[in-house]
């Protein structure tokens, strides 16, 4: 709802906003009509590229803090993207970062299941907290375990899942 609320206060087309996504037309509407799942990268660069506030399309909050933002243990808002990934972000409440850190909790999926690829301008940080990570950059596949991390080129495809069957929870930090 938020989406066509943007799109209708700033009269963009579908095709416009379609666009900015790198996405088919029927497939942007499918998400406007909450019948298929939008990616974070996604939700980053409409922000951007309208500028509104990443926060005021997840969560439907704008940033307050100036100075510093405190999190306190299991509080930072939520967004279930799908049944399988819940983002809390750590950094929604604070104006004009340069970061956007995320607890992500992935359940796991079953044997056959595809990984989403994305891409986004920036970089980006992963570290497992818990379970174990399977991770595809740009062609090559990585295992992490609890304790590991990674920094890449978020420019690149990529996309993970949750490995053994187990969930997996990871601390996200995107930096453009």
């Amino acid at each position: 709802m938020r989406l066509v609320g943007l799109r209708d206060a700033l009269e963009l087309s579908a095709e416009e906003v379609a666009q900015t996504c790198g996405l088919s037309v029927d497939r942007y509407l499918s998400i406007e009509r909450g019948e298929a799942d939008i990616t974070i990268s996604n939700i980053m660069k409409i922000a951007h590229k309208y500028g509104v506030s990443a926060d005021a399309l997840m969560f439907a909050e704008e940033p307050t803090m100036r100075s510093y933002y405190v999190v306190r243990r299991g509080k930072g808002l939520s967004v279930e993207r799908t049944r399988a990934y819940k983002y809390q972000s750590l950094t929604s409440g604070f104006q004009n970062r340069m970061a956007d850190a995320f607890v992500v909790t992935v359940e796991p999926k079953g044997a056959d299941a595809k990984m989403y690829k994305n891409s986004h301008n920036g970089q980006e940080f992963n570290y497992v907290l818990e379970g174990r990570m399977e991770l595809y950059i740009d062609g090559k596949t990585i295992f992490l375990e609890e304790g590991d991390s990674i920094y890449f080129d978020a420019t690149k495809p990529h996309g993970m899942l949750a490995a053994d069957g187990r969930t997996l929870r990871l601390l996200a930090i995107a930096i453009e």
